[in-house]
């Protein structure tokens, strides 16, 4: 009697053991994936960039430069301004070799180019911090999956242990009871 109180102890002991590492266990993902959390809310909502004016205007232009609404728009323009000046030959305010559209055009060209090419750095300012983002969550990721790795690892081992000091338990109970039989 007095050995199966000790044993029931022993086993007490084991299986408590085992609620500790499991609680544990638990505990390290639960932190884990509050982490998450933290990371992937900074990425849905990042905070709102604060653009001044010039850089709200580079963007329009940008939007409304590379667009069909301006090609189709400028087009129609060049040949108002080309046709209107053949009609008019002698009476027209651009005559033939169009010095006047051609100087516009340049005009537009040196105006319209530097104002998408600030757009074109802010948007690829952008980009660049979305890359940096992808990177820390890939790494992020790839931390975790270690980790998840670690802790199989740590589970498979305890619960080996576990198993062989029940293992031997049992085998020592079975000697027990092959020793009273005899």
């Amino acid at each position: 009697m007095k050995n199966t109180h000790f044993q029931k102890q022993y086993l007490d002991k084991i299986l408590s053991t085992e609620d500790e590492q499991l609680h544990k266990l638990h505990q390290i993902v639960a932190d884990a994936l509050q982490e998450q959390e933290l990371i992937s809310e900074n990425l849905l909502h990042p905070p709102k960039d604060l653009l001044s004016r010039g850089q709200l205007l580079a963007d329009k232009v940008a939007s409304f430069g590379g667009s069909w609404t301006f090609i189709i728009s400028f087009a129609i323009v060049l040949l108002c301004w080309i046709t209107m000046n053949i009609i008019l030959m002698t009476k027209a305010f651009d005559p033939y070799p169009f010095i006047l559209l051609n100087l516009v055009l340049s005009c537009l060209a040196a105006v319209q180019a530097p104002v998408i090419m600030m757009s074109q750095n802010r948007k690829e300012e952008k980009d660049r911090k979305q890359a940096e983002n992808d990177y820390l969550v890939n790494l992020k990721a790839e931390i975790e999956v270690r980790n998840l790795h670690q802790k199989m690892n740590l589970l498979m081992e305890e619960q080996f242990k576990t198993l062989l000091e029940i293992q031997k338990y049992q085998t020592e109970l079975l000697e027990e009871l092959a020793g009273k039989k005899k």
